[in-house]
């Protein structure tokens, strides 16, 4: 109970410090940096770290073929999932993991599309013609989201823990990767990366708090 508690403390303060960063990244030093005259928050941070990482058009390919290896990531729990709701012909008798995890891809997304309808920043550069939304990074939220909560319930699915180590590894590192590579590639502000970070944070603390739930 004394865990539970804490998880869910943990948890709502991570609510309120993402609620605050938003607040702050939309209200504070707002200036007309992005193309097209678009307002950007924390502009003076965000303009500085941009004109040293400029626009790199490879390494944005690059993070979107890594992103659809993450999606890939989770279309196997999914698959997971329906075998065990075929094998059992219950819902209720899917492990309550797999259920869990199926919530939590379901808010992620949630929270992708309510980012697209609640413009806080718009990209640094125009991609396809049209001022896109850019925070927070969805390839960072995604990839922390999806990786993490992945390792977390791999020791209930893969046995060898030969395998378990390299999975979780090569997890890790694809996460890693996406950040970092959306980070330098230039499609974002750092406002926006950060906030990929807090955000995913706080999503996993849920996560966490329910799947080790007591």
């Amino acid at each position: 109970m004394i865990k539970n508690k804490r998880n869910i403390l943990l948890s709502l303060m991570l609510s309120v410090f993402s609620i605050v960063y938003i607040f702050i990244v939309k209200c504070v030093d707002v200036d007309s940096i992005g193309p097209k005259g678009s307002r950007v928050g924390l502009s003076s941070i965000n303009k500085s770290f941009h004109s040293l990482t400029g626009y790199n058009s490879s390494l944005y390919k690059i993070t979107e073929i890594l992103g659809f290896i993450v999606l890939i990531v989770v279309g196997i729990y999914g698959l997971v999932g329906l075998i065990q709701l075929i094998k059992r012909k219950s819902l209720f008798k899917v492990d309550r993991k797999i259920i869990i995890l199926g919530v939590f891809y379901v808010v992620v997304l949630a929270f992708y599309l309510l980012f697209e309808k609640v413009i806080i920043n718009y990209r640094p550069v125009i991609l396809e013609g049209v001022l896109e939304a850019s925070f927070p990074s969805s390839h960072t939220m995604l990839s922390i989201c999806v990786c993490m909560s992945a390792i977390y319930v791999n020791k209930d699915y893969i046995k060898n823990k030969s395998y378990l180590n390299i999975v979780n590894s090569f997890l890790f590192i694809l996460m890693l990767l996406v950040i970092f590579g959306r980070l330098i590639s230039g499609v974002h502000w750092l406002s926006d990366i950060v906030g990929g970070l807090i955000i995913s944070s706080m999503l996993l603390s849920y996560f966490y708090t329910l799947v080790d739930w007591e």
